[in-house]
């Protein structure tokens, strides 16, 4: 299913955006795996040659792709600063699955390119601890350390941070369930979080079949929603009192825009055949259903997790059959907001950003890049995902079906791709001060670095 372009949607700036990435570090100094951190700052890579190759991706004519980093580990999301120094999350707050990348011992990796080849030449490692989310604002770096955030200032040139720890966040709930905790950071210095639900869709007993809904959904209280605090004070405690929004399964790359909006890509839920069989007795219907979301969110809205869901056939929000739902009711979704676009199911989206700079086309100004992970719930169809796609946009407002950007990350043929062989998988997204496109990848621990050479 392709985007509804009858769905309102505003752009969003690219610093509204990169600061959603991730990231965190302990008070002790990063350790340099090569070279030294005391240059001023990256140097512009303009005449920075792409692989040969496009290191495997599959561009639109006219762009180009190199490696800038390689095997960095879980990098999930990533931030560049205004000299072009790139800082990269990566996740250590979980154990390693078979087959990925072994936890890191530290929390995010900072790069610089010294010499414009497009390659970072100097790496340096910090923190002992991180999760996901990393932004840049003002003199201070956020980081995410799964039950904190916490910031480090910054120094014009100083590429790792290694003093002055500051608690923004506390007590935030990291375990069970989804644990990304990216959060973006708007112009008033307001830090929305991303805190996911526990479970797949609030059942008494998770993922169990024909198992009821909680009702009501007591994880509401505490999770499944983004919350709102003072990116500039220190000291602040998790509660329920600084929810934001709410019935958000897994608001995965939130970004405030340069209308002050809040912006926000989310998961669907799971196994809806698995779970229902006499009710979705088609097992097409779970590959199906229900759509990825990308939701415009204000104080207040509720999204209708667990509630409701958004069914690809009636192309509206209907009840969960947790909750007495049969694939067309929609009794409890008419005081919950509809998403602002959809995508197809199980692309599991992780990452978002509005293009608003002048080195692209003038048909990206104002467009949507979004990553798209890729989930394990498309069965009995093909996994999918494993890309970026291109939303357009007109007036606020989606002009046209999205079409697919960047692909080619898992570099296997699409009868093989499944999550644990994907060599790559695209995550967080960030431009850089010369126009340049970054992309992180949690699977190979990669780094792409996709730039226009073409016409505008």
């Amino acid at each position: 299913m392709t985007s509804n372009p009858h769905h309102f949607v505003s752009p969003i700036s690219a610093i509204g955006i990169a600061v959603i990435a991730t990231g965190c570090m302990s008070m002790q100094q990063g350790t340099s795996e090569v070279g030294n951190s005391t240059s001023a700052g990256s140097a512009v890579a303009q005449t920075a040659r792409c692989a040969a190759d496009n290191a495997g991706l599959m561009l639109p004519p006219g762009f180009c792709a190199g490696i800038f980093a390689d095997s960095l580990g879980r990098a999930r999301y990533l931030t560049v600063a205004p000299n072009g120094d790139v800082y990269v999350a990566i996740e250590g707050t979980r154990a390693t699955p078979p087959g990925q990348q072994p936890v890191s011992a530290n929390a995010f990796v900072a790069l610089r390119d010294t010499n414009g080849d497009g390659r970072a030449d100097v790496i340096e490692r910090g923190g002992a601890r991180g999760n996901t989310g990393i932004a840049l604002r003002g003199d201070y770096l956020y980081v995410d350390e799964g039950e904190e955030i916490v910031r480090y200032p910054r120094s014009a040139g100083q590429l790792i941070p290694v003093s002055g720890r500051e608690v923004i966040v506390q007590g935030i709930p990291l375990n069970p369930g989804h644990r990304a905790r990216n959060f973006a950071i708007g112009n008033d210095g307001a830090l929305y979080l991303n805190v996911g639900s526990p479970s797949n869709s609030c059942q008494v007993t998770d993922r169990r079949l024909e198992s009821p809904g909680k009702d009501p959904c007591t994880e509401l209280d505490t999770r499944a929603g983004i919350w709102k605090f003072d990116g500039d004070r220190s000291g602040q405690m998790f509660s329920s009192a600084a929810r934001f929004a709410t019935g958000v399964r897994n608001g995965t790359g939130i970004a405030v825009g340069s209308d002050g909006l809040l912006y926000a890509m989310t998961h669907g839920r799971d196994q809806l055949h698995e779970n229902w069989p006499k009710i979705f007795p088609d097992n097409k219907y779970g590959q199906e259903n229900p759509a990825e979301t990308l939701l415009q969110v204000n104080q207040g809205d509720h999204f209708g997790w667990p509630y409701c869901y958004y069914a690809t056939d009636r192309m509206k929000l209907v009840d969960s059959p947790e909750y007495g739902g049969d694939g067309s009711k929609s009794a409890r979704c008419g005081s919950m907001k509809s998403p602002a676009a959809t995508y197809p199911a199980h692309w599991a989206p992780l990452d978002m950003l509005f293009y608003r700079g002048g080195s692209l086309p003038v048909k990206y100004r104002g467009g949507a890049f979004i990553t798209f992970h890729g989930s394990w719930n498309r069965a009995p169809g093909l996994q999918a995902g494993g890309k970026i796609v291109f939303q357009p946009m007109a007036n606020g407002r989606p002009a046209g079906q999205y079409e697919v950007f960047a692909d080619g990350f898992a570099g296997l043929p699409p009868e093989e791709i499944q999550p644990n062989k994907a060599r790559h998988r695209p995550v967080g997204l960030a431009f850089g001060p010369d126009g340049a496109l970054y992309v992180a990848d949690d699977a190979g621990g990669r780094i792409y670095r996709i730039t226009y050479q073409g016409q505008h």
